[in-house]
C-alpha cells in the first residue's frame, strides 16, 4: 500500500506540472540574511581561531563598528529576528533580551546580543527568536561515533585526505574591519564556493569501497541540520507584511540561502547594500 501511495503521488506531481492550472501569486515574507564570524570565538568548528588571530568586540574600533552596522541593517526594519541559538534555549534569551530593553543587562561579545539584541532594541522587536538545530544522524553514523577507532579514522581522513587543503580556503586572518569582514562574508560568490567543500572532504569518505560514510556524516551534519534551521524559521508566525532578519554564521548561508532563493514562502534579501552604507558612513 505504501508503495502504491508514494507511486500514484509520484504520477500526481507529474501530471500537476503539465495540466495543472497555473498556481496562484503568493505573497512572500523579505527576509534577509546576515552572515558573521562568531564574535566570542567560541571555537567549536573543525577549523580554530589562533588566540593572536582573535579580537575583543567589546574594544574599538569594533564597537563603533558594530553600533554602524546595526544602524544601517535596522534600516531594513526587520519585525522578527531569528538568530544561532537552538530553540531550547528560548526561555533565556527571552529573559535576558527583556533585561536588555530595561537597562539591566550588559551585553557580551557574542554576535547575537552585539547585533540582535542591539537592532532589536533599537526597533522595538517583540522577541528574538531561536532557530538553530544541531541536524540528525542516520543510526550507521551514530554507531560510528561510539566506536573511538572508527571516528578517529574519519577525523584522519578528515585532516589529511587529498581534498584537506581546502578546509582552510577562505579561513579568515585577524580581523581588521568587521564592516569589512562581513562584506565579504555576504558576498553570493564566496558563499557558493564555501557550499563546494561540502561535496568533497569528509564528504568523500569510505569505511568500505563504495559504502556511503562521508555522504551519511555530511547529511546529518550539514544539510539535515540546515534545512532543520529552515522550518524552525517557517515555524516563526509571519506575513507578507513582515521582515525577517536571520543572523547566523556565515557557513549556513551556503544553504539557507539556495532555500530561501527557491522558496515560494520567502523573498530573499542581500544585506550588501546595506552594509555599504556602513562603509560611508
Amino acid at each position: 500500500m505504501k508503495k502504491l501511495f508514494i507511486l500514484l503521488w509520484g504520477v500526481v506531481i507529474s501530471m500537476s506540472g503539465s495540466f495543472g492550472q497555473p498556481n496562484e501569486i503568493q505573497l512572500q515574507t523579505k527576509i534577509m540574511t546576515l552572515g558573521v564570524f562568531h564574535f566570542a570565538y567560541p571555537n567549536l568548528d573543525a577549523i580554530k581561531t589562533e588566540d593572536e588571530n582573535k579580537i575583543s568586540v567589546l574594544e574599538e574600533p569594533y564597537q563603533s563598528e558594530i553600533i554602524a552596522i546595526s544602524k544601517v541593517i535596522g534600516d531594513f526594519k526587520p519585525t522578527i529576528i531569528a538568530i544561532e541559538v537552538t530553540p531550547d534555549k528560548q526561555f533565556r534569551i527571552d529573559s535576558l533580551y527583556s533585561l536588555y530593553k530595561n537597562n539591566n543587562f550588559i551585553l557580551k561579545k557574542d554576535e547575537i546580543y552585539q547585533l540582535g539584541f542591539r537592532i532589536g532594541k533599537n526597533l522595538n522587536v517583540p522577541v528574538i527568536y531561536c532557530v538553530d538545530d544541531r541536524g540528525r544522524h542516520y543510526d550507521n553514523i551514530e554507531e560510528l561515533f561510539k566506536d573511538s577507532t572508527r571516528s578517529a579514522k574519519l577525523e584522519e581522513y578528515y585532516l589529511n585526505s587529498p581534498d584537506s587543503k581546502y578546509i582552510t580556503s577562505g579561513v579568515s586572518k585577524k580581523v581588521s574591519c568587521i564592516i569589512n569582514e562581513l562584506n565579504e562574508l555576504n558576498e553570493p560568490n564566496q558563499i557558493k564556493d564555501r557550499l563546494s567543500l561540502y561535496l568533497m572532504n569528509p564528504f568523500k569518505y569510505e569505511e568500505q569501497p563504495g559504502d556511503f560514510t562521508g555522504v551519511d556524516f555530511e547529511t546529518g551534519r550539514w544539510f539535515n541540520r540546515n534545512l532543520r534551521i529552515f522550518r524552525n524559521i517557517q515555524r516563526i508566525p509571519h506575513s507578507a507584511d513582515d521582515r525577517i532578519l536571520l543572523i547566523i554564521g556565515r557557513e549556513h548561508l551556503n544553504l539557507l540561502n539556495l532555500f530561501f532563493e527557491v522558496s515560494k514562502e520567502f523573498d530573499l534579501v542581500s544585506p550588501l547594500p546595506y552594509l555599504e552604507k556602513a562603509r560611508i558612513e
